[in-house]
This record gives structure tokens, sequence and C-alpha cells, in this order.
């Protein structure tokens, strides 16, 4: 099963160095029954991207939290066995739990199939969204639309071979 984790560059420096994904708990973003009824779709590949936009969210909301963070959001792609990814039940209806799944354990991160990383021309929207993410949740359009505006940039496609220059 294919889960997308949403991290920051300096979790993914973490992680790079003790070589797994965790501590667990960890958040992740999978296909899951609730974003494929969602989606209403029985396309895989676009499923996942579901899946992968929701995970890129999840990154710009740890990155409002780290403003020492740099403004890129990242999203590591991680093949885990059928099960290891548990979606809560009692959250399957909520709209902003679509997609989202838990995994109990640890995950090294050579079960790592990419990484997703903003690239530096997408930096100041995505500061911008960072910023603007409170006043968005709370119901402001103006925010509203600077938070969309981090979504118009795609993350860019990194294999794990890679980390190293990329960090």
């Amino acid at each position: 099963m294919r889960v997308y984790v949403p991290l920051t560059l300096p979790g993914l420096a973490e992680a790079h160095k003790a070589g797994q994904l965790g501590p667990a708990p960890l958040d992740a973003y999978a296909v899951t029954p609730a974003l494929r009824e969602w989606y209403v779709s029985d396309d895989i590949e676009e499923l996942e991207y579901a899946a992968l936009s929701r995970a890129a969210q999840a990154s710009l909301r740890r990155l409002a939290a780290d403003p020492d963070a740099p403004r890129r959001r990242v999203v590591v792609a991680v093949d885990v066995p059928e099960g290891a990814a548990v979606a809560d039940p009692d959250r399957a209806l909520d709209e902003s739990a679509l997609g989202e799944v838990r995994l109990a354990a640890a995950v090294p991160l050579a079960k790592a199939a990419a990484v997703h990383v903003d690239s530096d021309d997408a930096e100041a929207d995505v500061a911008a969204a960072a910023d603007a993410l409170g006043a968005a949740d709370h119901g402001d359009e103006d925010a509203r639309f600077t938070v969309d505006g981090a979504e118009d940039h795609e993350l860019m496609w990194f294999g794990v071979q890679e980390l190293p220059n990329l960090l």
C-alpha cells in the first residue's frame, strides 16, 4: 500500500539521518474508502494524486507551525504492507480527514518510493500560504485564496538516492 507522509525539509533531514520515518505513530495519507467515495473515481493514479495533495496540505500545516523551516512542502511516498496504515473510523465522514491514516510503527526510509518537494520558485507562495493558514481556517476568503495559491505549484519528484543532494 502506498502512503504519503507529510514532512518539512528539517523533518526530512532528520529522517535521512535516522534512516527512518518516525517515531511512531506517523500521520500519513492514502487512498482510503472515504477518499475514494469523496473523489468519485476508479482511476488509481487520480486517487493517489488526491492523497498526495492531502499530504501536501498537511505539510503546509507543519510549515505554519515551524517558522524556521524552509518554505517548501515535503511529502515522502512510502510503500507499507496492507493493514499497516489505518484510518480512524470515527473520522471517516469528516471532510478534513479524507485520506488520513496512521502508521503504528516507524518506517525505514529504504521503503520510500519517492520524495516530493516544492521547487525554489514555489517558496514565496508557500510562505504566504503558511502565514495565511490560520486566517483561512477561520473563514477569511482572501486568506483561503492565498492558501490555494500554494496548491498551484506541483511538487517535484525525487528518487530516494537523491536525498543527500536535496538536503
